[in-house]
């Protein structure tokens, strides 16, 4: 097994410990992208060179026995949505080819601090709009499990980068899904914490009121470890709320007593697949041997989930969206005739048929005699959906759901028809409505080998009960110490 393909707390511990240096962590993942990442498509910038300069300084101030932050030496991947100084940030999209930020995001600031290894930024679909990473301009992300398969969406890089051992701990970004439906397709842990838990400062906007920033590991104490690494107050993002940052990772150890799990029938209606069902409740009796209580909740207003979500976050996406215009922002064509046509005709070259039909479906919700008809009256149903959990957590710990309807898809299956994708995120959108946390954890794979996840999801500001709760599970079963075989031939 490669080094990176041993948990983060491992990792760190044999930092700590001399039994290996940064670089030699550090030449060990770029070994792994170089062998293997041409037929998964995780990555879209490796920054070899700026990350063994990195590593060689770490091991010089641990072996000159200076302070390190929490992460020193270890590699971390960064989805591309997430502005870095000194690497290329394109959003997976041809409107932002060969753009150079000249700040770093609050939290890659954050990484910085805790002397990690930004190792390279990782593959989405475009400007994070999608459930498979086919939207990418650059390409797909494959799951590790399956070559055939997609990784999901739309941190499916992230996802894959840790499920191969291209790097221990990778960042992304949950709008509605995009953290938790690729770990749970890449079979590794994300998490997707509370609505202003995390600074989206220089995070790049899908839509401002859903987006938050998360971790993926292969485990739930390097998740919980990474999460205590970017969470906290930032003054430069107006909905990051001022609130300590409990030790996540240092109660993991301890049982939730009387753990009560709520279950929403209508997530195991028709349209799951019998394998997920399967998985779902194994896991389910996983936590009643260890003493939970299992009771029915009602999320009466969840099945609005799919329509809500699709006319918010496309609104929003239509407002963020409009700077890249080839003026203010991104690519420009080179020949038009007039202002009009220069707008038009750059924005139809550099972006995607996903982002142009968001784009069309927020425009037309927010439009003159439309937006009460549309976006008012989802706004209006988003608080009927929050005012829900806030109901059910009130008589139970934390939510347990499938995370999609099925497990990995084969690439292609989904990309013609959009509906098809965005069902997939049934499961996971209306946790980001109502700005709640939610987790991904491995629970078990399909008969065909394609990982299946178990999303847990808990109150406002209650991660390290979400934490907990997921740890109690990883200890009972084995699914997160899987690791994919990547000594096969490459896709045709």
């Amino acid at each position: 097994m490669t080094a990176c393909r041993e948990t983060a707390a491992v990792l760190l511990e044999q930092l700590a410990g001399g039994q290996a240096t940064s670089l030699e962590l550090t030449e060990s993942c770029l070994a792994e992208i170089a062998a293997h990442d041409e037929s998964i498509g995780a990555f879209l910038h490796v920054a070899a060179d700026a990350a063994l300069v990195s590593a060689e300084s770490i091991d010089r101030r641990r072996a000159a026995g200076e302070p390190l932050g929490r992460l020193a030496g270890l590699p971390v991947a960064l989805k591309d949505v997430l502005v870095t100084s000194d690497q290329p940030t394109t959003c997976a999209s041809r409107m932002l080819e060969g753009w150079n930020p000249p700040y770093d995001a609050h939290t890659v600031e954050r990484l910085r601090q805790a002397d990690a290894v930004l190792i390279g930024k990782t593959n989405m679909d475009e400007f994070a709009m999608g459930s498979t990473t086919e939207n990418s301009a650059v390409g797909p992300t494959r799951t590790p499990w399956r070559l055939d398969c997609v990784a999901g969406g739309s941190s499916g890089g992230s996802a894959a980068a840790v499920a191969a051992g291209f790097a221990p701990l990778a960042v992304g970004s949950d709008t509605g899904g995009s953290i938790r439906q690729p770990a749970s397709c890449c079979g590794v842990v994300g998490l997707k914490p509370t609505y202003g838990r995390v600074s989206r400062y220089g995070l790049v906007a899908y839509a401002s009121s859903l987006d938050q920033v998360g971790p993926f590991a292969r485990d739930v104490a390097s998740a919980a470890l990474l999460l205590e690494v970017l969470a906290g107050h930032d003054s430069r993002d107006g909905t990051c709320v001022e609130l300590p940052v409990p030790g996540y990772s240092e109660r993991l150890d301890e049982p939730l007593e009387g753990l009560r799990i709520g279950i929403c029938p209508e997530h195991f209606a028709r349209g799951l697949d019998g394998e997920v069902r399967e998985t779902i409740e194994r896991a389910l009796d996983v936590y009643r041997g260890l003493g939970a209580v299992i009771r029915e909740i009602e999320l009466k207003h969840a099945k609005f989930a799919v329509a809500c979500y699709y006319l918010v976050a496309p609104s929003e996406a239509s407002s963020n969206l409009a700077r890249y215009d080839g003026i203010h922002y991104g690519r420009r064509v080179d020949d038009y005739d007039g202002l009009v046509q220069m707008y038009s005709d750059s924005r139809g070259a550099a972006f995607g048929s996903e982002v142009k039909r968001r784009i069309m479906l927020g425009t037309y919700a927010l439009s003159a005699g439309y937006y009460d008809a549309y976006y008012l009256k989802a706004q209006k149903v988003r608080r009927l959906i929050a005012e829900d959990y806030s109901r059910a957590f009130a008589s139970v710990d934390v939510i347990a759901s499938p995370v999609a309807p099925t497990p990995a898809v084969p690439l292609g299956q989904l990309t013609g028809d959009p509906l098809e994708m965005y069902l997939a995120d049934i499961y996971t959108i209306s946790a980001n409505l109502a700005g709640i946390p939610g987790i991904s954890i491995p629970a078990g794979f399909s008969s065909d080998g394609r990982p299946i996840g178990l999303q847990l999801l808990g109150n406002a500001f209650a991660e390290e009960q979400l934490l907990r709760a997921a740890a109690m599970h990883e200890r009972e079963t084995q699914w997160h110490q899987a690791i994919p075989d990547l000594d096969r031939d490459a896709p045709s």
